[in-house]
């Protein structure tokens, strides 16, 4: 038996939105949206889903400019954009860098540091409700699988602190 028009546009809908891309998407922004929230209600009402790029890639120490577009893969200039409006509000500040005085660091500040603080207990706090939900042995599987596949497709732009693990 033959599928009907309004069939095979209804499957083909339904691969569109429910593929391993869109699972993890949505995931994704679940997360964030949930971290997000979290973070705003411990007083980072300015912070951004947009910041994430910055944040996630910045660390505790100085890094130059340049290293920190290369790494989350955007230009100097977006990179610099959303640094200015980053030390506007009080979370890092540049600096010369001692190597080379023509480069500027960048560094968290104490407020940086302490949202970097309250990320790390937000984001086990969400974790700990994905847990609740799912199943923590799940969730564990599902981290740990997704790490395998990230690890098997050597994912060149991800810094190894990422992937390595020393379970």
């Amino acid at each position: 038996m033959s599928k009907s028009t309004a069939q095979k546009n209804q499957d083909i809908a339904y691969k569109l939105s429910n593929n391993l891309l869109r699972l993890l998407i949505e995931f994704s922004k679940d997360f964030e949206r949930r971290t997000l929230k979290l973070l705003q209600q411990r007083g980072h009402e300015q912070i951004r889903p947009s910041h994430s790029v910055l944040f996630s890639n910045l660390g505790l120490g100085a890094v130059r400019v340049t290293e920190l577009a290369e790494r989350a893969q955007v230009t100097q200039q977006a990179m610099g954009k959303m640094l200015k409006e980053v030390e506007r509000m009080g979370y890092i500040e540049r600096g010369i860098d001692q190597n080379d005085k023509r480069a500027k660091e960048i560094r968290l500040t104490k407020k940086g540091i302490n949202l970097v603080k309250d990320s790390m207990q937000v984001v086990d706090e969400v974790r700990q409700y994905y847990a609740e939900r799912v199943g923590a042995k799940e969730l564990d599987v599902l981290e740990s699988n997704l790490r395998e596949a990230v690890n098997k497709i050597d994912l060149e732009y991800l810094p190894e602190s990422w992937v390595a693990q020393n379970d």
